[in-house]
């Protein structure tokens, strides 16, 4: 019986990913950064040849909630839309923002 609970938790954690997937490229908002503030800042946080964040990066980021993008530091949502966590974690600094503590 072990298995099939571990079955059922990882079901369950594929589909919550590809909800937060499906919302997260639907044009909804995450942390108070809309699809055209990721969109802006892909660039900034893609491997292999991430670029410096373009002035409208920075503006989105600037009215983000950090926080709340902080919290998906150790999230399989970000890998899984392309984006590396230490470059996204890096953006605030790099766009002369304070990140929050303990980020």
């Amino acid at each position: 019986m072990p298995m099939k609970g571990s079955k059922v938790g990882v079901l369950g954690m594929v589909v919550l990913g590809l909800l937060l997937i499906v919302e997260f490229t639907s044009g909804l908002s995450i942390c108070k950064m809309n699809d055209d503030g990721l969109t802006s800042c892909k660039p900034s946080v893609t491997q292999p040849n991430p670029v410096e964040p373009s002035a409208s990066c920075c503006e989105a980021l600037s009215a983000a909630d950090l926080q709340c993008l902080c919290s998906y530091r150790n999230s399989f949502v970000l890998p899984s839309l392309g984006i590396d966590p230490e470059l996204a974690l890096a953006l605030p600094t790099k766009c002369n923002l304070t990140s929050p503590p303990n980020c």
